[in-house]
């Protein structure tokens, strides 16, 4: 069972829910199986073992729609305990915090946390405090904050910036194992992609035994733009919805910012219990852009396209000790099935961050949900679901 946490700033009291959309189906529910390997017991980022995920969601009529999303590599104290993580930019138009220190130390000492542009300080200075407050970490003079975020002004009175402490606190106290929520939640709330409502996606790879049997489990923050395909099916074009769409075949100039299907950014967010070093992590985070290409991105200028990839293996954590540590580091000529498996779980995950989205009204907007019925339609007419 999965859960989350509803704000609303009139009454600024959570509200936990048990369910969540029922009848907005995932990719792998209307037959559309991507790749070669299987997902896990749970189709999801937490499949790889420790992992929780929490969201806190923030709503108020009529322009406030934004909200949290936490992932915590473990179930400790990941100051402590951290697990070795590397960050890849594919088009760097965003604000991740904390950047420059996971390239260097090539580690991660927070969660993550993914919110709204322009509440990426907030929910980090949040989430300092929350760090500090634990246990062990009385003489701690620095820390490194990792938060990501998307640009949800189209749905979001972005400059409210109405991310609170609470907000952050709940999305990581909430955070669990088990089911991850998906499409309109946490920082997922106000998102547009593709020019339907956007949102959180997950999805997992288990390799066989033959080749590791490792688990791969990514997360998506979806609010990008491009000419949307599903599983090869050009499902944008056959709506008539794609970026570029009210420019094509004409002569006389536009203004590309005001093209709701080409302008946005993604959050990718990559688990492993491989026992990578962050080097390849790193070459991990790059196919996960692989991923999104698929969908049908192409990275436009206004998009900032990130990934973060973590291992979660016991014999690669990092503890704050000096001296000199052994680690495992699983070879080169091993990692390219956990190649695959991040392309296949990226590409999956950012379908579902479409499909489970319900229509959102909110800013003086609505943008409509991904047309299940239609989708179903082409994908079948093009062999693109079984």
């Amino acid at each position: 069972m999965f859960r989350f946490l509803l704000f609303t700033m009139a009454l600024a009291l959570p509200v936990t829910a048990t369910t969540q959309q029922p009848d907005r189906p995932r990719a792998r529910d209307l037959g559309v199986f991507v790749g070669v390997f299987e997902p896990g017991p749970h189709n999801a980022i937490t499949d790889v073992a420790g992992v929780r995920v929490g969201h806190a969601t923030v709503i108020q009529a009529p322009n406030i729609r934004t909200g949290v999303t936490a992932i915590l590599p473990h179930g400790g104290n990941p100051y402590l305990s951290r697990v070795p993580a590397a960050i890849h930019v594919a088009n760097g138009f965003g604000k991740l915090l904390g950047m420059t220190q996971v390239q260097e130390l090539g580690e991660l000492e927070t969660p993550i946390l993914l919110t709204c542009t322009l509440c990426v300080w907030k929910a980090a200075d949040a989430m300092a405090e929350w760090m500090l407050d634990r246990d062990g970490m009385e003489e701690v003079r620095s820390l490194n904050a990792v938060v990501g975020e998307t640009n949800d002004g189209g749905l979001n009175d972005i400059r409210a910036r109405p991310i609170e402490a609470a907000h952050v606190v709940a999305a990581l106290e909430s955070a669990t194992t088990g089911p991850v929520a998906e499409g309109a939640i946490g920082a997922g709330a106000g998102t547009v992609a593709f020019g339907w409502k956007g949102g959180i996606g997950t999805s997992s790879r288990v390799l066989p035994t033959s080749l590791g049997g490792y688990s791969v489990g990514v997360l998506v923050q979806s609010n990008f733009g491009g000419i949307l395909q599903m599983n090869g099916a050009p499902v944008g074009i056959e709506l008539g919805q794609y970026a570029f769409s009210d420019q094509v075949n004409r002569d006389e100039s536009y203004e590309p910012e005001s093209d709701v299907q080409e302008w946005g950014s993604i959050m990718m967010v990559v688990a492993t219990d491989a026992p990578l070093s962050e080097r390849n992590l790193e070459r991990v985070a790059r196919r996960a852009i692989m991923g999104l290409a698929r969908t049908g991105s192409y990275a436009s200028n206004g998009s900032g396209d990130y990934v973060i990839a973590f291992s979660t293996a016991n014999g690669v954590r990092r503890s704050t000790t000096g001296g000199v540590h052994s680690v495992d580091d699983l070879s080169n000529n091993s990692v390219s099935a956990l190649f695959e498996a991040t392309v296949e779980a990226t590409e999956e995950a950012i379908y579902n961050s479409l499909l489970k989205a319900e229509t959102v009204t909110s800013n003086g907007r609505t943008i409509e949900a991904l047309p299940i019925a239609e989708v179903l339609e082409i994908l079948r007419r093009y062999g693109a679901a079984r």
